[in-house]
């Protein structure tokens, strides 16, 4: 039977719930136990699909095409396990389910409720599928006090006595913050986030404190006293330089080791962090640098591109070198200043995106790239948009755009009419948005003698999807015959995967999100390759 492992919030968000979680899945997957991660998030939406990238940051999305929270990014780069569809709910999936029940009278007349009716299809969740798991790490969104969570916070409590409090613990994480002014570390916020935690009927076992100072022994001990939680369990989170010193600053206190004495097992085999001090030793210590442009809609907001940003620094640890990453707003990129902004760049990138917004800037940004033999990556959106920039301005299609955007033009790229999934067929639609799309792991045959077969060194890769355009495969021929290579396309030849060009040193666009499959301890080919392209770029 699986042991389960709740994580909670308190006092503010965005503390790191969901790294603290995926450093303890590799600790404990490091001493020898199997471990899964989950994520409960208290939002109404069904899944994030539909949600602004300003308001919540990445969608994630999973091999048997989820789209989640972004902390699931998190849980695959740490603990290498790849997530699934079951891996994420929301309030909204919860309530969708239970209502369905509802109207086919599943409940037979029975007035349905929060609880039990609510709380017993979460707990159906975090249970479901976990007999082959020693560990379940569930995280819960949002902090203890916030209304939407109160469902799942009551839910974990239930689920405790049911399973037995010796197979569940209760990880607390919260803020220990530091007042400038006094030259004080104060521990009352986290009374508090305990004492309404407690309210709930739940007492947590570890809590987990986050500061951006050591926190001395006397306030660890005062915690300890007025939350109830043994001294031990207290577990002090410095900010770090880098999130990949995290699974060290949790072994350094002892975080796995109480979490097993709290279960009453055994390490099985002792911890390996090498992997995690080579790459901070990269990441803090290299005087090699390298300036990447990522131009998008959403650079203000850093979580936009989570993904993303982290596969570019796998690249560069896969390089011994720190990469630079320079944020463009494309909706403001001027044609006037593409050459001094971009003048001591050494890649560019375009990552996906959707709709018509900031098309422009990206559009000349990536004319730039070409003529300037920058090294130049496109990804999703990115290599629709650098389609349409080469018909545009090397076959001479003047009109060539996209229907997304444009709906009287000459439509290159277009809602893929239908593809294939298990050896059925889906059909595409552009009228109701969530859960519509291509979403998760497909196929892509390589091109003999290829530049991209060359980067993985393989016939048939399997890559991550989510877009609802194609580039018109009807235009194949022509762009082949002045240099684009469709170098990579779906088994049976209909849909492009992978472009690139026959002269340039490195210029690719890809249809799929390479960046959700890249991990610090395995960086994807094509960022280890884009980054070293760039290194070399004079």
């Amino acid at each position: 039977m699986a042991r389960f492992i709740f994580v909670t919030g308190g006092v503010v968000s965005s503390l790191g719930k969901g790294l603290s979680s995926a450093s303890l899945a590799y600790l404990l997957q490091s001493r020898g136990y199997k471990v899964r991660l989950r994520k409960l998030d208290p939002y109404l939406n069904v899944d994030p699909g539909t949600m602004s990238p300003f308001q919540h940051g990445e969608v994630y999305v999973t091999d048997d095409g989820a789209e989640t929270d972004l902390d699931l990014g998190h849980y695959e780069r740490f603990s290498g396990v790849s997530a699934k569809k079951s891996d994420n709910i929301t309030t909204g999936k919860i309530y969708n389910d239970v209502l369905r029940k509802e109207r086919k009278g599943k409940y037979l007349g029975k007035t349905v409720q929060v609880i039990p009716h609510i709380t017993d299809r979460i707990k159906e969740f975090i249970k479901n599928d976990s007999s082959k798991e020693d560990f379940v790490i569930c995280e819960i969104g949002g902090i203890v006090g916030d209304i939407e969570s109160l469902p799942f916070v009551e839910a974990i409590r239930q689920f405790a006595n049911d399973i037995g409090k010796k197979n569940a613990l209760f990880v607390h994480l919260t803020l220990v913050p530091y007042l400038k002014s006094s030259d004080e570390i104060k521990t009352k916020p986290t009374q508090h986030s305990v004492k309404e935690l407690r309210s709930i009927g739940i007492q947590p076992d570890i809590i987990i404190c986050r500061s951006e100072r050591p926190i001395p022994l006397e306030h660890r001990k005062k915690i300890s006293l007025f939350c109830n939680v043994d001294i031990k369990n207290v577990i002090e989170t410095v900010d770090v330089k880098t999130i990949y010193e995290a699974p060290i600053s949790f072994f350094k206190e002892k975080l796995d080791i109480q979490v097993l004495n709290y279960f009453k097992l055994k390490s099985k085999k002792p911890v390996n962090l090498t992997p995690w001090k080579k790459i901070t030793k990269v990441i803090l210590q290299t005087k090699k640098q390298v300036n990447i442009a990522i131009i998008g809609k959403y650079v203000e907001l850093k979580d936009a591109y989570k993904s993303l940003d982290e596969a570019l620094t796998h690249g560069g640890i896969e390089n011994n070198t720190k990469v630079n990453l320079v944020r463009i707003d494309s909706e403001k990129l001027k044609v006037s200043e593409i050459r001094s902004k971009l003048q001591n760049i050494s890649g560019i990138l375009i990552p996906g995106g959707f709709g018509k917004r900031g098309t422009d800037g990206k559009i000349e940004a990536i004319k730039y790239a070409r003529n300037k033999k920058i090294p130049f990556l496109g990804i999703c959106y990115g290599m629709q948009m650098a389609i349409i920039e080469f018909a545009r301005n090397e076959l001479k299609l003047k009109k060539a755009t996209s229907s997304e955007f444009d709906k009287k033009g000459l439509h290159i790229i277009g809602l893929i009419n239908e593809w294939t999934r298990d050896g059925k067929k889906i059909k595409g639609t552009d009228k109701e948005l969530g859960g519509t799309m291509r979403l998760g792991s497909y196929d892509a045959k390589l091109k003999e003698n290829s530049f991209i077969k060359k980067i993985y060194k393989k016939n048939l890769i399997k890559e991550r999807h989510r877009h609802r355009y194609e580039v018109n495969i009807a235009y194949k021929e022509k762009f082949e015959k002045n240099g684009m290579i469709f170098s990579g396309l779906s088994p049976d030849g209909e849909l492009p995967e992978i472009i690139e060009l026959k002269n340039h040193p490195w210029f690719i666009g890809v249809q799929f999100h390479p960046e959700f499959k890249s991990r610090p301890l395995a960086p994807h080919p094509l960022f280890s390759s884009f980054i070293k392209a760039s290194k070399n770029h004079k």
